[in-house]
């Protein structure tokens, strides 16, 4: 490696600490460095794994009960297998059994979907849960949270109707990349009922702590998108997030007093 190479690698690694984006590979010939090639496929397998790894149903309920808002129900989509899941994006919009939650009239019902990333959600799921229930207990009506198998997001729409909830909030493994495996997403819909569009939802993405957004501050998010759905009547592409202006002028009325 030349003396121009060391320096640029260099700069590109400096680079590197601030994204998980691949930059500055460099280059051997006309092809990639071995390592990076390496590295490609390790995240590409890491990717595959993440999509067919099974959810642990036993483990899940067991964290999520601890949460301390009820016995988690458990139910499933239409798809009857992984394959069938992932070949089928419409069964797993659709339930297949909710005979086993329990109706109610609630303010705010939680979902739990393993989605395209179990890992996701067994990774980061119950903790975000918890940071969720802490932000939002104290203000609204929780019902007991419900955890779902081969589920699309739409899935919370039904599960909603059978909660008797006024707001839903779906946690669920996103789509793995080949940067994060185990990225979770938070869809909010106000009023929910099966046929609702994804206009009709507020989508949180990349909560992976540390390098994604931490539990805390999505749950901030989620409250201020709680509180402006139950002020508008309404989720989805006419109600925005405001709990960094929220934020931004607490700190300025606390400045000037």
């Amino acid at each position: 490696m030349s003396a121009v190479e060391r320096a640029d690698d260099g700069f590109w690694q400096e680079l590197r600490l601030s994204t998980q984006a691949r930059i500055g590979l460099g280059r051997t010939g006309d092809s990639l460095p071995t390592r990076r090639v390496l590295e490609f496929r390790s995240a590409h397998a890491a990717a595959r794994d993440a999509v067919h790894m099974p959810l642990d149903i036993d483990e899940t309920v067991s964290a999520v009960d601890k949460i301390g808002i009820g016995v988690p129900a458990v139910v499933t989509s239409k798809a009857t297998s992984r394959a069938e899941y992932l070949r089928r994006p419409d069964l797993g919009r659709t339930p297949d059994d909710l005979s086993s939650i329990t109706p109610g009239d609630f303010d705010l019902g939680f979902v739990l979907g393993d989605g395209l990333s179990p890992r996701a959600l067994m990774d980061h799921g119950p903790s975000m849960l918890a940071a969720l229930v802490e932000e939002l207990s104290d203000v609204y009506s929780i019902a007991p949270p419900v955890i779902a198998t081969e589920a699309r997001v739409a899935l919370g729409d039904h599960i909603a109707e059978a909660m008797g909830v006024r707001t839903v909030v779906v946690l669920i493994g996103e789509r793995p990349g080949l940067s994060v495996a185990d990225s979770l997403g938070i869809y909010l819909t106000h009023l929910p009922a099966p046929g609702k569009s994804d206009a009709d939802r507020n989508c949180i993405s990349n909560i992976h702590p540390p390098e994604g957004l931490g539990y805390e501050q999505s749950a901030r998010i989620v409250a201020s998108l709680v509180a402006g759905a139950r002020r508008l009547g309404r989720s989805g592409v006419a109600l925005k997030d405001t709990s960094r202006a929220d934020a931004l002028e607490n700190s300025d009325a606390l400045t000037i007093e």
